[in-house]
């Protein structure tokens, strides 16, 4: 009998999602077996598969069953794969498949998330950026994940007067962003606390120059920050830091910043790695967390093999880290990883023009060859 048993709400979703999910499912097995852990992982709908389910059961239609909710809820983590694709991809739907991560992100409580971005020497080529400007990169983007613009109002007005142009009525839309002064703050005080276990340097972002929640962000980072005298803090406008990503990635350590700002910024950040499938992504907040790759669905290549599991396995490793305080186990599969990849092992997305074609691998196999180097 194993000395510890762990439950994880596995949600394959959708695209590539079952594909990528089945590799980080072998990977917790071979952990299980060399550190004496049970993980009993627990299949459940959500996104587009929830929609098709639910509505070919006819249910209420929805991307997020109460099943899966209250699994997860009972879970010691989560870990998801992706949702949505081109079938679901209707703006006048009143169900999207996005509704599912969206909701129980809110329902477990989660408030902020994680993006680590290393840059792997072994994958300096891949990236549309110079080895030289990239050369020691190494930072972690601290999102805000339940406020702002994706959770403020929203509205459609029809038959406006001058809303339309040359004068007319016509439509007319409202999004809202919205935060509080507590929910700034929690986000703040993490990224400080994360900082004061790395580099000690916070850059937070917003852009008080117009906007009055970022007023507001830049009070309570300022308060928050004279806790901390022994970490650098910095403010930076959003557009100068999308700016500054690309043209110098190495002066981050930790970067703070609420939904919106966060969502963009840590895809552009991606392509420090050369690929969104090298990234992976935790979210955390008062209940279980959640795990998952920071890459869509990628319908175009679901089913043929190709994808790259990479995200989803590191997205394990940081779930060994926060929700199981396996340090050792995390650190081996970071390990692992980087050697498969030092090793000259690919997948197609991060391949280049010198890769031999016989280093190209498919999904099944970088997870095995990423199994092989834990043994």
């Amino acid at each position: 009998m194993a000395n510890k048993t762990y439950k994880i709400v596995t949600l394959p979703g959708d695209g590539i999602g079952p594909e990528i999910m089945a590799q980080a499912k072998r990977v917790l097995a071979a952990i299980g077996q060399a550190y004496d852990v049970d993980f009993v992982c627990q299949d459940h709908l959500i996104g587009g598969a929830a929609i098709d389910a639910t509505r070919a059961a006819g249910e209420e239609v929805t991307a997020l069953p109460q099943a899966t909710l209250d699994a997860a809820k009972a879970a010691d983590a989560v870990l998801l794969a992706a949702v949505g694709g081109p079938k679901w991809d209707d703006p006048t739907s009143p169900v999207r498949p996005e509704q599912g991560l969206l909701g129980i992100r809110k329902q477990l409580g989660l408030y902020l998330n994680l993006r680590p971005v290393r840059v792997y020497q072994a994958l300096i080529g891949a990236s549309t950026l110079k080895p030289e400007v990239l050369n020691g990169s190494d930072l972690l983007i601290v999102r805000e994940l339940t406020g702002g613009l994706y959770f403020g109002r929203h509205d459609r007005e029809h038959n406006v007067a001058g809303a339309a142009y040359g004068g007319g009525t016509g439509q007319k839309a409202v999004d809202s962003m919205e935060y509080s002064e507590y929910e700034v703050e929690r986000v703040v005080r993490w990224a400080y606390d994360a900082a004061m276990r790395r580099k000690r340097h916070v850059i937070s972002v917003d852009k008080a120059n117009v906007l009055e929640t970022s007023r507001l962000w830049r009070e309570v980072t300022h308060r928050i920050a004279a806790e901390y005298p022994d970490v650098k803090s910095e403010d930076m406008l959003v557009d100068n830091t999308a700016m500054q990503l690309v043209a110098n990635p190495r002066q981050f350590d930790v970067l703070v910043t609420e939904n919106t700002f966060g969502d963009i910024l840590s895809d552009e950040a991606s392509m420090l790695t050369g690929s969104l499938g090298m990234l992976a992504s935790a979210s955390l907040g008062d209940g279980t967390a959640l795990y998952e790759p920071s890459h869509g669905s990628a319908p175009d290549i679901a089913g043929r093999g190709i994808a790259n599991p990479l995200a989803q396995i590191l997205s394990v490793e940081l779930m060994l880290r926060y929700s199981f305080q396996m340090d050792e186990a995390a650190n081996a599969l970071a390990a692992a990883v980087e050697g498969v990849l030092d090793d000259g092992w690919r997948t197609v997305d991060i391949a280049d023009a010198s890769t031999p074609q016989d280093r190209i691998l498919g999904t099944e196999a970088m997870g095995t060859k990423v199994i092989d180097a834990l043994a």
